[in-house]
């Protein structure tokens, strides 16, 4: 089978791997050339283009993607042409829009915090009165890592947000939402094939750094039973009423007050998952693999009682993760090392790190630590 996958990023990179070992043949549409994905990339286009998709789908019997940015009018095309595209464009739309993710997550029942869609800074106003003056607005679309989410004391602070809406032909509207007093992040992962088999990750959490996330800690400390219970029932549920297939990862607030609310999701492998692959049975992106082919899933508990992983970001101008392997894998030869083979540059992802084991503090030591050599 021919999986092509759209986007040449790290998330492709690392289903490369996983193609290998399960004797598919993985082609890869990257953006430009010299991408993270670039050993599997067999064309240059733009994924914006409807003419270039197209003729990246004739190559392959199954698409997927490496980001969520592929616009819907050109996924109703692939859809008209025959392309069976996994996930669809209804479950995709659901993670290009926040807004639309809000609502649609009301109508599955899932638990999210106070939000409003607000058009103007007068409806902002109103918002922040009713929440004690303080609230998190998001950009509807294109936002992540930080990016496009603000936590707001007055209604002027989105002002340049408003204004941008404005000149948009397309209009819209800015999401703004309670600022969730939460005790950690958690992050539930799943995978669902189209023949409705569903399998999950244990829950983890997640750290965050400015807006990125720094580091995940897997399973979860304290989290069995009900806190586990509750993260795989709201995942399996959004991946059944959205009718997902491949992996979906939901991001999750626990809240000081014992909730468990929905905060993103992600149709895709998630930087929540990336410990799996050297800390899971399974890891996720040949799970998305599998997924997407429709063949069955893979066991995914853990290979040992713990796995951290760090963010390797950052780094010199004109370095490279590699101009450091020597010290950080004579110091911490249990660490495994993951590169992405992107340039350095100021809070950029380059790689990541991941250590297993069985006691939490020292597992996360050797991650931390060798992440920390990589970064310098």
């Amino acid at each position: 089978m021919k999986v092509g996958v759209i986007g040449g990023g790290q998330l492709a990179r690392m289903m490369i791997p996983a193609a290998i070992d399960l004797g598919i043949d993985l082609r890869v549409m990257a953006e430009t050339g010299g991408m993270s994905a670039g050993l599997a990339a067999t064309m240059i286009g733009d994924y914006r283009i409807v003419d270039e998709v197209l003729r990246f789908c004739s190559s392959v019997d199954v698409v997927t993607f490496d980001h969520e940015h592929v616009p819907q009018s050109v996924l109703r095309a692939m859809i008209e042409a025959g392309v069976v595209v996994r996930p669809g464009p209804d479950a995709l739309g659901v993670a290009q829009d926040k807004i639309l993710m809000r609502r649609t997550l009301e109508g599955l029942g899932m638990p999210v915090p106070r939000w409003a869609a607000v058009e103007s800074a007068a409806e902002l106003g109103t918002f922040l009165e009713d929440h004690r003056g303080v609230a998190v607005v998001k950009t509807a679309r294109g936002g992540y890592d930080g990016k496009g989410v603000r936590i707001v004391r007055a209604a002027h602070e989105a002002d340049d947000w408003f204004a941008a809406l404005a000149e948009d032909a397309r209009g819209g509207a800015l999401l703004v939402e309670e600022l969730v007093d939460f005790r950690r992040e958690l992050a539930q992962s799943v995978a669902r094939r189209p023949s409705g088999e569903v399998r999950g990750w244990p829950v983890v959490e997640s750290i965050q750094q400015d807006g990125v996330c720094a580091e995940v800690i897997a399973p979860a400390p304290s989290s069995a039973g009900r806190i586990a219970d509750a993260a795989l029932e709201i995942a399996v549920g959004i991946a059944e009423g959205l009718d997902v297939t491949g992996v979906l990862a939901v991001e999750l607030f626990e809240t000081t007050d014992e909730r468990i609310l929905v905060n993103e999701l992600a149709m895709r492998p998630h930087n929540s998952g990336h410990w799996s692959l050297d800390g899971s049975a399974t890891s996720q992106f040949e799970q998305h693999l599998r997924a997407v082919l429709d063949v069955p899933l893979g066991a995914t508990g853990l290979r040992q009682p713990w796995a951290v992983m760090v963010n390797v970001l950052g780094g010199p101008e004109g370095g490279s993760m590699s101009d450091r392997y020597a010290s950080a894998l004579a110091n911490h030869p249990g660490a495994r090392i993951h590169n992405y083979g992107k340039s350095p540059r100021a809070g950029r992802k380059i790689g990541h790190v991941t250590a297993v084991g069985d006691d939490l503090a020292t597992v996360a030591y050797e991650a931390r630590a060798t992440a920390a050599e990589l970064s310098v």
